[in-house]
């Protein structure tokens, strides 16, 4: 079950040392904590990423700053859909700062919910990715 939160900040995002992922730091807040909380949401680049960007969305070629413009702006969106799912599964319904890994390894059973919310939003996130880049 769902429980209610409002994002008040999302910064990132950030290159994680050590392993091939980007991460987003999220301040999260429920109507019944009394101050807000930490959620840093990894996303890895070739198992989330670039599965979403050539297999799901077939986008290839363009310029270094188009790429990266792309990069950040589907890693944002991957971010965002990981949050919903942590929050559905209740990853974080308890007032403590939290880590959501990327979802392979003991995380890849949500991969499919992931993959689901890719297919579902392809035609929307290819014309995102056209109005931003022109891709």
């Amino acid at each position: 079950m769902a429980d209610p939160f409002s994002i008040l900040n999302v910064l990132g995002p950030y290159r994680e040392p050590h392993e091939p992922a980007l991460s987003y730091d999220y301040s999260i807040q429920r109507p019944s904590w009394p101050t807000a909380h930490a959620v840093r949401i990894k996303v890895s680049l070739a198992a989330e990423l670039d599965y979403l960007k050539t297999t799901v969305l077939g986008l290839s070629g363009g310029t270094p700053g188009q790429q990266l413009r792309i990069n950040q702006l589907l890693t944002k969106r991957i971010a965002d859909r990981k949050l919903q799912i942590a929050n559905e599964e209740g990853m974080f319904s308890q007032r403590l700062d939290v880590k959501i890994d990327p979802f392979t390894g003991p995380f890849a059973h949500l991969f499919a919910r992931l993959e689901t919310w890719m297919q579902e939003n392809k035609a929307a996130l290819r014309e995102e990715v056209r109005q931003a880049v022109g891709l």
